[in-house]
């Protein structure tokens, strides 16, 4: 991922009434969430696709200017791969989780920690954002242990995965203090251990309960489909627990959806007042959710 040159967006077309219209209708939202919290987990097309990176760095920052306070989580799969690959490294996955050793986290932690975090920053600093980029290291923030897998046909039989981690506690000071200060935390999912080893977290997981410990008024998670979809391939506005349970029994959602589904659906359970899976190959996908009624992607209910 590289920083594309900011171009600003040719509104020539649109009349001044027009964009005083479009403002005065996004007051009630501005009023609603200002000085809320909003966690928005990044990734997907939106992540890779220059014009969509630099969309996404204009809405972040917008809600930073109007008194949101965004906080960024990214993950890096991809660019995890490519570089593996580069190096001559072959992913080896159970379960659709990839076995990290040693030498595999070295490489995640320098893709994400480096490469695609620093990226991220750039591209929200020069939308006119002060962005800081932060790893569950930086103020002792993720503390994790290792994951047990349990196989999917025996629970009784455990898979070494390596160092991937599962979320012991999230402590948000650092986070909160970079916020006090204006700045927009950027996060990259890596935990560290009780011997101060690191681990490779889910990046929807880390988001999900850093929204929990945020007490976020929002959690939105991008993506690369207009939301959850049924087996027809229709939209589902809308998301119960039960609902959940007979989508994840019938196949509907599976492979990486089921941990994004369950960390959206533990944020609604502990308080995250809205949680919504969206649309990453919008343009300002995040100002369409957060600025209007209409409903655009799968909103997580708790209920």
């Amino acid at each position: 991922m590289t920083c594309p040159t900011a171009q600003p967006t040719d509104l020539s077309h649109v009349q001044p009434r027009d964009k005083a219209e479009i403002l005065a209708q996004a007051l009630p939202y501005i009023r609603r969430y200002h000085g809320k919290t909003m966690v928005i987990k990044y990734g997907g097309n939106a992540m890779t696709d220059p014009a969509l990176q630099q969309a996404f760095a204009e809405d972040v920052v917008l809600l930073k200017l109007v008194g949101i306070n965004p906080v960024v989580v990214h993950g890096g799969g991809p660019q995890i791969e490519t570089l593996l690959q580069r190096l001559g490294k072959k992913g080896h996955f159970i379960q659709g989780m990839r076995v990290t050793d040693a030498e595999t986290m070295e490489v995640v932690e320098w893709v994400l920690a480096g490469e695609v975090q620093q990226d991220i920053v750039g591209l929200i600093n020069q939308a006119g954002g002060k962005a800081v980029g932060l790893t569950g290291r930086d103020g002792a923030m993720i503390r994790a242990q290792k994951l047990q897998l349990s196989d999917q046909q025996d629970p009784n039989v455990k898979h070494d995965v390596g160092q991937v981690g599962d979320i012991v506690s999230i402590d948000p000071s650092v986070v909160k203090a970079l916020q006090d200060d204006q700045f927009i935390p950027v996060v990259s999912p890596i935990g560290f251990g009780e011997k101060n080893e690191s681990y490779n977290i889910n990046a929807d997981v880390v988001a999900a309960k850093l929204a929990t410990v945020l007490q976020a008024e929002k959690l939105l998670m991008l993506t690369n489909i207009r939301g959850v979809l049924d087996k027809a391939g229709q939209l589902l506005t809308e998301l119960t627990p039960r609902r959940i349970d007979e989508l994840c029994e019938d196949g509907t959602i599976s492979g990486g959806m089921i941990p994004k589904i369950a960390g959206a659906l533990d944020a609604a359970k502990s308080g995250v007042n809205a949680v919504h899976i969206i649309d990453g190959r919008v343009p300002h996908a995040l100002l369409l959710e957060v600025l209007g009624d209409q409903p655009f992607g799968t909103m997580i209910k708790s209920h």
